[in-house]
């Protein structure tokens, strides 16, 4: 007659000892190895506790409408200037050229924010001056919402010359964010909301570029004018303004930050358990050889059976 299996289950066998022995000694060395030597395991691969992550957004940028214009008219240092902001241009007095300006923003995938601001600029000229270098200063509001609420004031600055005199300058670039340390994860982060350049200055140091720009860049975070290869034009008629034309636009970011305290336990936590895992497996096999095969002694008890006190 032929038998088969129609039920199992494991028998469960406890092993007993006094409280100062081996096998105690040995439970707390597999205990310690077990749940500690993964911690520091963990610890020692580095990146254990997260202190940076990135994430993507797209930002939310308006154009200023605040512009600083120097052009140099020859190689002997000669000039002209003009900007939206009434006091420089007082100082200016006869090096002020009033150009014909156009801007427009777009929002070329309609989703709500802006993606490309196009910049376009006329300076009437006199007939003997020439354009050999161009310096435009150019304002923005730059909003961040996804993580921490970022708001701030920032600038894009395009610089080209040339020894040959020029007809029109074309730009084409993104605004990029800089950042020399991470944002926080959360909060409202507007240290840098305020004017890049002062307009109610009456001194002309406020206005200077060399002054601007270096104030500008120990800001810990700042957004920069990325344009790999402006095109400069010569042969300008007689008579005919020098143009300028800029095409920024206001590309997906990816922006560092400092995690919370949940994400970064949630981290740790992934790591510790993957390894915790494999120590349990181990340790366990280790504890069923030595007490099955009595390597330490203690006393064997199958539960459910009755024994003897």
């Amino acid at each position: 007659m032929a038998f088969y299996e129609v039920y199992s289950h494991p028998a469960v066998i406890r092993y007993r000892t006094s409280v100062c022995t081996k096998a105690t000694l040995f439970m707390l060395v597999v205990l310690c190895l077990t749940y500690i030597a993964p911690l520091l395991v963990a610890y020692r691969s580095q990146g254990f506790w997260i202190k940076r992550k990135t994430y993507e957004e797209q930002p939310v940028v308006r154009f200023q409408y605040q512009t600083l214009l120097l052009v140099a008219t020859s190689l002997q240092g000669d000039y002209v200037a003009w900007s939206t902001f009434p006091h420089l241009n007082n100082m200016l007095e006869a090096n002020l050229r009033i150009p014909a300006v156009s801007v427009r923003e777009e929002d070329q995938n309609q989703d709500g924010k802006l993606d490309l601001l196009k910049f376009q600029l006329q300076l009437p000229l006199k007939p003997e001056e020439q354009v050999y270098s161009v310096q435009l200063l150019l304002t923005f509001s730059y909003q961040l919402f996804r993580m921490s609420t970022v708001v701030m004031q920032s600038l894009a600055f395009v610089q080209h010359s040339s020894p040959v005199p020029g007809a029109k300058l074309f730009i084409s670039g993104d605004l990029r964010l800089q950042q020399r340390t991470p944002l926080p994860h959360r909060g409202l982060y507007n240290t840098y909301n305020v004017s890049v350049i002062d307009s109610s200055s009456h001194f002309a140091s406020a206005y200077d570029l060399t002054t601007i720009m270096r104030s500008y860049q120990e800001r810990n975070l700042t957004t920069v004018l990325s344009c790999p290869t402006p095109v400069w034009i010569v042969g300008r008629a007689a008579g005919s303004p020098f143009e300028l034309n800029a095409e920024i636009r206001y590309p997906l970011e990816i922006i560092s930050y400092h995690p919370g305290f949940w994400e970064t336990i949630k981290f740790a936590w992934i790591q510790y358990v993957s390894i915790l895992l494999i120590f349990l497996w181990v340790f366990e096999r280790i504890q069923r050889f030595v007490f099955q095969n009595q390597v330490i002694r203690t006393v064997p008890i199958p539960v459910g059976k009755p024994h003897l006190s």
